[in-house]
Formats: C-alpha cells, sequence, structure tokens
C-alpha cells in the first residue's frame, strides 16, 4: 500500500474556512496529515465545517480565530497551535481580501492598508513565525504562498489585490534564498478564477460564468480541489527538489492574453 503523502506532518493553513483553504485542509488530511490547524476571521462556522471534514478524513483538527494583519494576533495564532501539536512542519498563507474594484485615483489608503496588511503583512507576520519555530525545531518544512495570476496581469480596480499579490510573490523568491539553508522550501500558488467565494456572483449565475470563463482556454473555473492538490504536492517530501517557484493555475488564461493582438 502506498505511504499517504503528508504522513506525520501537521500544517497551518490560514483562511482554511472555505474556498481553496478549506479544500487543502480536507486534502492534506486525507493524504495523512496528523494535524491540521484551521484558521478563519470571522465565519467559525466555516471553520468548524472544515474541522469536521478533517477529523472524518483521519486527521486532528485544531480551529483559531485571528486577524493575520495584526502581527500580535499572529503570534496567539501560533501559540495556541503549538500548544496543540510540537510543531507546525507546513504553512500555507492562504488567507485575503479580493480586489476592491476601486480605481487608485479613488482608492482610499484604508482601502490600500486593508489589501496590503492582510495579503503581504499577514503572510510575512505568518512567515517569520514559522521561521522562528522551524530553527528551534532544527530546520525543515514548507511554506506555500497562494498568490494570484494578477501578481502578473493587472486588473483596473485592482492595484490593491494586484500589489499585494506581486509583493508576495517576490516574498516568496527571497525566502528561498535565506531559508535554503535551513532546507525549508517556498513556493506560490497562482490561482487564475477558482469557483470560491470570491468568485460567488459567478457562481450563482450560471450565464454570468460563462461569460467569464470565454477569456480561459479551458473554458471553465477550477475546482478548489483542484487547487488543493497542488498544495499537497508541494508540501510533500515529492516537492523537496522544488522552491522559489511559482506554481499557475489558470486553465490557460495568462498563455491567451495576446491571442487577437
Amino acid at each position: 500500500m502506498t505511504q499517504p503523502r503528508l504522513a506525520g506532518q501537521v500544517a497551518l493553513i490560514t483562511g482554511s474556512d472555505s474556498g481553496i483553504g478549506q479544500a487543502t485542509a480536507i486534502e492534506f488530511a486525507r493524504e495523512g496529515a496528523d494535524g491540521v490547524v484551521v484558521h478563519y476571521l470571522h465565519d467559525r462556522a466555516g471553520g468548524e465545517d472544515t474541522c469536521k471534514e478533517v477529523e472524518a478524513a483521519g486527521g486532528v483538527a485544531v480551529l483559531v480565530q485571528a486577524d493575520i494583519s495584526d502581527e500580535a494576533q499572529v503570534a496567539r495564532m501560533f501559540d495556541e497551535a503549538m500548544r496543540r501539536f510540537d510543531a507546525i512542519d507546513v504553512l500555507m498563507n492562504n488567507a485575503g481580501v479580493d480586489a476592491s474594484g476601486t480605481e487608485v485615483a479613488e482608492l482610499s489608503t484604508e482601502i490600500w492598508d486593508k489589501a496590503i496588511r492582510t495579503n503581504l503583512y499577514g503572510a510575512f507576520f505568518c512567515c517569520r513565525r514559522f521561521i522562528e519555530d522551524r530553527k528551534a525545531a532544527g530546520g525543515g518544512g514548507k511554506i506555500i504562498n497562494v498568490t494570484s495570476v494578477h501578481q502578473e496581469i493587472p486588473n483596473a480596480g485592482g492595484a490593491d489585490y494586484d500589489c499585494s499579490k506581486g509583493a508576495l510573490r517576490n516574498l516568496t523568491s527571497t525566502l528561498a534564498l535565506e531559508l535554503a539553508p535551513l532546507k525549508i522550501n517556498v513556493n506560490n500558488l497562482a490561482p487564475g478564477m477558482v469557483l470560491t467565494p470570491f468568485n460567488q456572483p459567478a457562481i450563482d449565475d450560471p450565464a454570468l460564468l460563462d461569460k467569464q470563463v470565454q477569456s480561459i482556454p479551458l473554458k471553465r473555473a477550477a475546482d478548489p480541489a483542484e487547487i488543493a492538490r497542488l498544495a499537497v504536492f508541494l508540501a510533500s517530501s515529492d516537492a523537496n527538489y522544488v522552491t522559489g517557484s511559482t506554481y499557475v493555475m489558470d486553465g490557460g488564461l495568462m498563455q491567451n492574453l495576446g491571442q487577437g493582438a
């Protein structure tokens, strides 16, 4: 029988109350992860649902609440996780806020700060604490940062989101260099359109969904579980020689942008 790819591992996944984070928590448990720290900001019920699914798959789930844009709350989240588990082996920075839809000329500092502090500072705070704990454990581990195709392809009205994801991509690259001596691998997952709450209007309206996927060569959006299965690879020993890379999952969207120009 094949050994589960994440046997013996414990993962902390931010924003695992729904969408990609929730799907990844469940896939990690199915792949033998001993424990999953399920994080949420507001949606406790969603976090509890994730925990139930993790436990049904044979894992141990611990539910934690934190605003990752707040350094003190990130520290508390890790402290709670470490009280339950001896170590966190995998960190997946998935929690984030979407683009505001506001063009730069009208973009308030408050809206800008919300995206940058959540999508970039939040990942920075989590990475810094994870590194501290992994150093104490003798090194090793995996960091997976969820960015977006919008780290490369901007949307008008998306400067807050686009810039935060581009910066997170560069943080990943820097960390890959800094953490290689500690044998900590750091990679990006950059999804295109995924059927998560970020795209709830399209989920609720088949006509809108059909219109939005026309620019995607595969003519569909991704299911969160598809992203989760790639996260399993990046968290596993199969990816021990992979670091500093971005894995784009967009149905070919970025390859299609130059067509008709």
